[in-house]
């Protein structure tokens, strides 16, 4: 498959136009959250079967948004690293203020 993006800045617009809905933002905030609290506590704990959660807590919460509130298909279907990438990100300026939980305008 050929991507028509061929950098993680290239995509990251087309990612934040896919995730308009806050509702499904705030699903991607908890879902990325809950997968560093399952990390930390696998390390933690020496826990590590713990780490078959993220992938489930991760996904399951971002398709619920998808699916429920945003109504489309996850770029990660397509896109998925440049999308993993993007989750990462996307939680990283919800926490720090310079993406909102609002639609873009």
């Amino acid at each position: 498959m050929e991507s028509k993006y061929n950098s993680l800045k290239e995509f990251y617009p087309y990612y934040l136009s896919e995730h308009q809905d806050p509702t499904c933002r705030r699903l991607h905030f908890i879902g990325t959250g809950l997968l560093f609290l399952i990390l930390g506590t696998a390390i933690y704990f020496s826990n590590y079967w713990l780490l078959l959660m993220i992938p489930i807590v991760g996904y399951g919460f971002a398709w619920v948004g998808h699916f429920f509130y945003e109504k489309n298909k996850p770029a990660t279907f397509k896109y998925p690293f440049y999308s993993l990438a993007s989750d990462f990100v996307l939680f990283y300026h919800l926490l720090i203020g310079k993406e909102k939980f609002s639609p873009k305008k």
